[in-house]
């Protein structure tokens, strides 16, 4: 499978936090900006840089800055949570997005929204926090590419093998990036053990 699971004690950490039901929206939202730091290092560790002369206090010093134009792209709403950490990590990332709402009863999600910068040829980060089934992140991957991005990485808070899967099978040219690689989905085609609605957590709008 092209997916990469963080392995860094912090991740473990704030994950199992982050699944626990009396963590509340305020603590949640933090967490999920802290892991997504974490993916944003693992996934952009091959991006190209180029030299920049700069001064120190001291003297003249060749250094390294990166290369490539970047576009993140959450998934609206729950990878709004993913997405502030992306714009101060990259201060000069543009920023898309992507409506995708699921249907309960069938699980599959539709669009009702699209906004996107120039994308033709820039690195695109796609932030999707639940990688469950795999079908909003196939769609918001294939809508980015057919408006001409480049590398296409996914970053999610937790995915289910069978999101995988159907990622690496529409999109096998485009690495996933999790904290959690779980067990499967249940019949409702929620992630196990997961941590719950990922978008009423974050926002506190769970019904119970």
């Amino acid at each position: 499978m092209n997916v990469t699971v963080l392995q860094h004690p912090l991740a473990a950490h704030f994950l199992t936090h982050l699944r626990d039901r009396t963590t509340k929206p305020a603590l949640f939202r933090l967490l999920c900006k802290r892991l997504t730091v974490l993916l944003a290092v693992e996934a952009s560790a091959h991006l190209a840089l180029r030299p920049r002369i700069i001064e120190t206090p001291l003297e003249p010093f060749e250094g390294r800055v990166l290369d490539e134009p970047l576009v993140a792209v959450p998934v609206l709403r729950a990878g709004l949570g993913m997405l502030d950490p992306l714009v101060e990590f990259f201060p000069d990332v543009s920023v898309g997005y992507i409506g995708l709402e699921r249907d309960e009863a069938t699980a599959v999600a539709s669009s009702y929204y699209a906004k996107l910068p120039r994308m033709s040829g820039r690195t695109t980060l796609v932030l999707d926090p639940m990688l469950a089934t795999g079908g909003s992140a196939d769609q918001a991957i294939a809508t980015v590419k057919a408006a001409g991005a480049g590398q296409v990485l996914m970053l999610s808070i937790v995915a289910a093998p069978e999101g995988v899967t159907r990622v690496n099978a529409a999109h096998p040219d485009v690495p996933i990036f999790t904290a959690g690689l779980d067990r499967g989905l249940n019949d409702r085609k929620y992630i196990l053990p997961g941590l719950g609605d990922f978008g009423d957590r974050l926002y506190g709008t769970e019904s119970t």
